[in-house]
Formats: structure tokens, sequence, C-alpha cells
């Protein structure tokens, strides 16, 4: 592989260092580049002759994607002390860059961060462009770490402490107008005057010298009181601790390396850092996180498909139903500018769906609500269909009405009808077998389920399903549609529940079983918040509405009927009306203005008599409880081969129902337990009968020693 940095020289004084890493997307700072620009460095050092240094890259749109992460996954072994030593010289190296002769200049297009803006940061100035995708952070914390080549040391000398923290500790990207603001970046301009500008901050530094004073006071502590200092560290541990629930420890970290190196000079805050740095690499949380990463890394670049099959573009869609689901949908292909016709079949329906449609695609975050800006600019592209509708215009149609098999069974077959030879079909079910719903239809090979969460403005993953005679253009053409529209589709075989609701089933139905066993409603939710899910399963019921849970329970119980019940709890609430949220009663009570749940005394007094012989359990064993059946489904799931790689499980738990993401993932989790340890902790829950039954896929890996993550494809 060929160099990436190569030296020119824009004008004869001044040096210009370019990164374009051959055969890549982006510029990474691996060590192979750390090492060209110390021969770099090395050769311009010497020289008298130069005014000032630029330092950019020739990517359209990324500057430094930060560090080489497959490097850090090969390291994450090494003791402390070598990683220490590994930040020590990092640091040293983009020291340099404030230590020449010269002024040195970053001048930054595109996405620079992680390692990328601390090299940046090393500069002595910073130019950016005002491109919407220039952006410069530090999102090490997402990883579990923090910034360890000197960026705990120079953003707070360069931003201030308090925007330094907030920088670091959240791991957020800015635009180049924020970072001017905050004194991160000394100047924005347009893209084709970058090299222009950053050669005239030279000219001017040459004048004034006024970077040479900056080096000199950037060497020292930060000025900031004592009282000043207090606040912002309890401040902003206190916001730290309510985003993190304790679970991840590198924002803390990152906190304390910043408060402490204020204090300090810049030698003695760098090795601080380094310090600090090198006992979170390696730790199960950093693991983890760095898991979650190559997790959507590969499906960024997975096309669902084996071979080269080439989607067809979809620039026009059709979708029936107007209700939640719908209008999501709809909103979301307006936003990345496809044309939609919106269907219903009730007119009232429709009219709401249409409203409902553009304000949520034209959402400004500053102005919290609809911008009149972009409600000109959607509109256009949003279609009214009062009756039956000539499909033909539209590249794909997406049912998403009722979830009711023949219902759908009735419809999709009338969309098909109207629908173009070339145009695809697909469902928004999040249950039904896409294989049945295509038994009507006259090209099923042209049919897939495109499943979206709710909310779909939020919800990342979609489940692409193929039916048996689905074809691989369809589901390479679904593929490449849900990335455009910013999604993360994981493709899987068709069945009952798919992939999410028959992982997430498991553990909603152990939550009702813990419930009938005297375990109340508080320490099982206490369990799965402290494990780190982002509600509580009883919580979740309310949310989800209870109808819809029976309604998912009894698909999967009618396919599962040994391991999964249909809960006459459940039952007894929805048939009295407690449907959760959105009747004001479920297992909680919504009364207050702010829709947050209460206990309720009528929810006691309608279970006391479906109530068996109370077991005593500890925390632990109620999170076995919960979890472990979720586990052994999902070995079901692998045995069956319903997913083409194993971490499909993984990305589609933490996307789909959020999953905790320092534990990497299910599977992730329980390689790091141990088949051998989760077959003991099966035996103390055998009482439960076929659903906590060992499967013989966990059996042989617990005989074997083989780990979830040792091949990673299934088929």
């Amino acid at each position: 592989m060929g160099a990436t940095i190569s030296l020119t020289f824009p004008e004869p004084d001044i040096a210009c260092l370019v990164l374009d890493a051959p055969d890549r997307s982006a510029n990474v700072l691996s060590q192979p580049v750390l090492g060209e620009l110390d021969e770099h460095l090395g050769q311009l050092e010497s020289r008298e002759d130069l005014a000032g240094l630029l330092i950019r890259s020739a990517k359209p749109s990324i500057f430094i994607a930060g560090a080489d992460l497959r490097e850090f996954v090969a390291s994450l072994d090494i003791p402390d002390e070598e990683a220490e030593a590994i930040c020590r010289r990092g640091q040293t190296l983009f020291r340099r860059l404030s230590q020449t002769r010269f002024v040195t200049v970053a001048a930054i297009h595109g996405v620079c961060v992680g390692g990328g803006a601390e090299l940046a940061c090393w500069c002595d100035r910073r130019v950016m462009s005002d491109h919407p995708r220039t952006q410069i952070g530090f999102p090490e914390v997402k990883l579990g770490l923090f910034p360890g080549w000197g960026g705990t040391v120079r953003a707070p000398r360069l931003a201030g402490l308090g925007n330094a923290v907030e920088l670091i500790t959240s791991g957020r990207s800015i635009s180049a107008r924020e970072a001017v603001a905050m004194g991160l970046a000394d100047q924005f301009v347009p893209p084709e005057q970058l090299e222009s500008a950053a050669i005239a901050v030279v000219r001017h530094e040459q004048t004034t010298q006024a970077y040479q004073r900056d080096r000199e006071s950037r060497r020292g502590p930060i000025s900031i009181s004592d009282t000043e200092l207090g606040f912002l560290g309890l401040t902003a541990s206190a916001m730290i601790r309510m985003e993190t629930k304790g679970h991840y420890p590198a924002p803390e970290a990152a906190l304390e390396a910043m408060l402490e190196g204020a204090g300090s000079d810049e030698e003695a805050a760098a090795q601080r850092e380094a310090r600090g740095m090198a006992k979170l690499f390696g730790s199960p949380v950093n693991a983890a996180l760095l898991n979650v990463f190559f997790l959507t890394d590969r499906n960024k670049k997975d096309r669902g498909v084996e071979g080269d099959v080439a989607p067809q573009e979809i620039n026009t869609v059709g979708v029936v139903g107007a209700g939640i689901m719908g209008t999501g949908i709809a909103a979301a292909n307006v936003k990345r500018g496809i044309a939609v016709w919106l269907k219903d079949a009730s007119s009232e329906a429709l009219q709401r769906g249409l409203q409902a449609t553009l304000e949520e695609a034209s959402y400004d975050r500053d102005m919290k609500g609809p911008s009149a800006g972009k409600l000109a600019k959607h509109a256009p592209l949003l279609n009214a269909v009062a009756h039956d509708a000539d499909w033909s215009v539209c590249d794909l149609v997406i049912e998403a009405i009722v979830e009711n098999a023949e219902v759908k069974k009735e419809v999709l077959p009338q969309i098909e009808a109207r629908l173009g030879e070339s145009g695809f079909l697909a469902s928004n079910t999040s249950t039904i077998p896409i294989t049945s719903l295509a038994e009507s239809l006259r090209r099923p090979e042209r049919f897939c389920g495109i499943h979206f969460f709710n909310p779909v403005r939020r919800m990342q993953l979609v489940e692409v399903i193929r039916g048996e005679r689905t074809s691989d253009e369809t589901v390479s053409t679904a593929v490449a549609y849900a990335k455009r529209l910013g999604k993360m589709p994981i493709v899987l075989k068709d069945g009952p529940g798919f992939l999410v609701n028959r992982l997430l089933l498991p553990y909603m139905n152990e939550a009702l079983e813990l419930l009938l066993d005297g375990v109340s409603i508080s320490e099982v939710e206490r369990a799965a918040k402290a494990f780190g899910m982002p509600m509580g399963p009883i919580t979740l019921y309310d949310v989800v509405g209870l109808d819809t849970a029976l309604f998912a329970g009894r698909v999967l119980w009618e396919a599962f009927p040994d391991r999964i019940a249909v809960s006459p709890l459940l039952s007894r609430l929805v048939k009295a009306g407690r449907l959760g949220q959105k009747t004001g009663a479920g297992f909680f009570r919504y009364a207050g203005k702010k829709n947050k749940p209460e206990p309720d005394p009528e929810f006691d007094t309608m279970v006391q008599d479906l109530l068996r012989e109370p077991r005593e359990l500890t925390r632990e064993q109620i999170t076995h409880r919960l979890f472990l059946p979720m586990l052994l489904e999902a070995t079901r799931v692998l045995e069956e081969e319903l997913v083409r790689d194993v971490r499909d499980v993984d990305l589609g738990l933490i996307f789909g129902i959020g999953f905790p993401a320092f534990r990497g993932g299910l599977l992730f989790w329980a390689d790091q337990i141990g088949a051998s340890t989760i077959l003991k902790q099966l035996e103390e829950i055998e009482y439960l009968g076929a659903r906590a039954e060992p499967t013989p896929l966990l059996q042989e890996m617990a005989r074997t020693g083989k780990k979830f993550y040792s091949g990673g494809r299934v088929s």
C-alpha cells in the first residue's frame, strides 16, 4: 500500500502535508501513518526557510477519522504501562506541531474527530470549511475511552474548560461555526477558499507572532478560580451520572483528567491524561463499545445479499395506512427528498396523517417546531391518495395498516394489481410471516417485509425480511433504500416475530411470570434498569400498549406453545380496558399532567387471585430470569439460521430494544460470561421448564469452549 501523507509546497516557504489514504474512503491515524508524520516533521523541523506548515486532507468529506480502531482491538490485552506509553508517544509526536520554528495550521474540511481533532488542536491555528459535513469532536467516550493524545490537555486551553468538558464528556461533534464561537477553531471559510485562508493565516502570524505568545500561555495552567473549578466539577459530574447511570466510566474519568489537569502545566496534564486513558483501555466497557462500533461499521458496508446484486433506485414511495407508523415512514422519506403518495381508508385519518407527516419532516430543533422553509420544501413531495391509487408511479409501496393477517392478505393483492411490473411491494408487519402474506400475490419475488420500529424518527433499526420466494434483487433494493433513509437494515429469513420481537417476547413474558411469582413491579423494573435497559419491562408494556403486546404474544404462542405462555394477567388487563399509557392505565396509572407512571392500587387488586406461591429471589436471580430466556431464544435463531451473521442479533437488539451498548450486545455479553457458566445459571431456574432448557447449540459451545463471536457467520 502506498503512502498516506504527501508533502507539497503551495508557496516556496509554506509546506503542506496532504493526507489521502490510498484505497480507503477515510484517513485514519494508524501506526504506519503516524510514522509517516514523524518522518515528514523530522525533515521540516530542520529547515530555517519555512514560514508555515499546513495540514489538510485530499478526501472529499473527511479530514481525519481518528485512530485505527483495528489496532486498538489487537492491543486490548496489553498492560497499563504499555497503553500509557502509546499515549505518550502520540502526545510527543503531536506536540511537536506546537514547537516548530514556523506556524502550523490545520486546514479542516470534512469530519475531524478523535485523534484527528487532537492533531488539529496541537496546531497553532485551525481553519475550517463551512461545509455541512465539516465537524470536529472527540467521540472517544462512545468507545469507553477519552482522548489520549492530548485532547484533554489542548481542548480546555483552546476552547475553555467548560466547553471542553461538555464536548469531551458528551462525545458530540460540532460544526465549524460552533467551533469558532467557542474558540476551538479560529475561522471558517467556504471550502474552495480553505487553503488560501490557511496561507493567509501563516502570513498574518509571520507579522504578529501571536502564535508564539499563545504557545507560551498554553503551556501553563488554565486560569480559573477554585470556586469556578469546584462548581464546574459538581455540575458536570451530576449531569454525567444522570446520563450514564453509572454504566459508562469514561466520561467521569475524562472530567477528572481535565479538572486535575487544569491546575497543571501542559506536560503534567499530558502525563495525567495518559495514565487515566491507560486505565480505561481494554476494560470490559471499552471492549463492548468497540464491538458496537464494528457492528455498525459492518452494517454500513453490508448489501444484504451475497454476490454483486445491483439494487433498484427508489425515488417514489407509496405508503398505505396513515396511522402512527405510516406517517412516520412517510416523514422519513420526505426528509430524504423521496416523493411520497399517502393513502388511508379514512379521509379524516388521511388528513391528519398528511399534517403529521409534514410537521415531523419539517421539524426544526432550534424552533422546537416545523419551520416555514422546510414546510415549503417538503410539501411538494407529499401527495394524498383518496381512492384506489394507480401505484404504477411508485418504485415501492409499503403497506402499514392494522397488524391483522387477514386484513393484510386482502389489501396487499389490491395494491399489487395497481403496481407497475418493475415496482416492489413491502409490508411493515412486525410479527406476521412474510411467506404467508405472499401466498395471494402474483409476484411474491418482488415482495418482502420492511419492518420499521416505532417511533420511526428515532429508531435506526429496520428489519428486512425475505419470504421463501423473495428475490435477491428485492432484498438488495430494500437494504439500499433503508440506508438511504439513514437506517440500519438487517436481513432476516422469514419466521414468526422475525428477530427483535421474537427475542423481546421471552424477556417481556418472564417479567409477567415474575409478578405472578410474587416479585414486585419495582423489583423487576430495578433489576432490568440495573442491567442497563433504558426502561423496565413493565413500563415497556404500558408504552407499547398491552393490546399490541397481547397480539404479538399470541402470534409467537401459536408458533412456540411449549415455551411461550399467553399470560392470564395480560389478558385480564386488556379485557378491563387497561391498555397502558394510551388509556391512562395499564400496570401503572397515568393521572398527572406529565403522564408519569404511578403505582395503582387497583392493579394490585386485579392481580391478587392470580398470584402463585411466592418465590424469594435475589436481584441476580431476577436478572437471570429476565435475560437468560432471551439468550436461549437467540441460540434457537442461530440454529434455525434466521440471521446471516451472529452480529446481526446484537445489532438488532441494541438498536431495536435498547439492549445496553456497554455490554456489547446479547451474544457478546454471553461470550464474556462463557457457555459453561450460563449452563450453571440455567440449572438454578430449571423449574421454569422448556423456556429455561439449554439448547443443543449452547451445550455444544460449553463442551468445546467455542464462543458466539468465534466465526461470526452462520450461513
